[in-house]
């Protein structure tokens, strides 16, 4: 991303994070969302320009590898790139991402925020007492969901205000080119959706809602791991 447009990112999240009133922590947080999406619009080249895809392979760590796997491809799907959840590999549970290198880009940056948020808010519940791992899964399984929303509300609204009157367009070509290129690699793709019979669904969904869509400059290998 440019310096620019990180730099304004990081502004409006210090000011998210220095404050105890959640309205405005909100605020700060969608104004952050909405910057990476617009940035995403902002890189898209002119009508006619031709990129190619490209694609990476993510290896999510035990514990809770397949819910931290589900949010990294959540994350991606919403920034306009194509992942695919391809079981267990060496390391923990694998993801193959497809898409260009912008959206890749923002994918990356988000996904490896949202893990580190992800973790420290679920340190933070306090499951009640015989089903703490259904409550658990269930809290994980609401944060990505409602991550996932925020974040394609955010694009859908940096798409509709574009100025360029052929965005459609080229969004829309951007992702059939990436569907080909998926499909060369994996020609039978077979959906599936999590189940869960855990409590904690609803208060997962409110952490996602209080999430912080746009910090940068993390590592995942400091990243606190999550609960059993």
């Amino acid at each position: 991303m440019r310096e620019r447009t990180l730099d304004r990112v990081r502004k409006l999240l210090a000011k998210a994070e220095r404050t105890d009133n959640e309205h405005e922590r909100a605020t700060f947080m969608a104004a952050a969302s909405a910057l990476m999406a617009k940035h995403g619009i902002d890189s898209l080249p002119p009508a006619g320009t031709r990129q190619t895809p490209a694609d990476r392979i993510v290896t999510l760590p035990p514990p809770w590898a397949r819910e931290k796997a589900r949010l990294v491809s959540l994350v991606a799907q919403a920034v306009r790139c194509r992942p695919l959840l391809i079981g267990r590999g060496d390391g923990g549970q694998r993801v193959h991402v497809f898409g260009f290198a912008a959206d890749l880009e923002r994918a990356d940056v988000l996904a490896t925020s949202l893990l580190l948020q992800m973790a420290s808010g679920l340190a933070r519940t306090e499951p009640p007492a015989g089903a703490v791992r259904a409550y658990r899964r269930s809290w994980l399984l609401g944060f990505t969901d409602e991550v996932y929303r925020l974040l394609c509300a955010a694009e859908k609204r940096a798409a509709a205000e574009a100025a360029p009157t052929g965005t459609a367009i080229v969004l829309a070509d951007r992702r059939a080119e990436v569907e080909r290129v998926v499909a060369a690699h994996y020609p039978h793709v077979r959906m599936s959706v999590p189940r869960t019979s855990g409590t904690g669904y609803r208060a997962g969904v409110a952490a996602g809602r209080r999430a912080d869509l746009g910090r940068t400059g993390m590592s995942t290998a400091t990243a606190p791991e999550l609960g059993r």
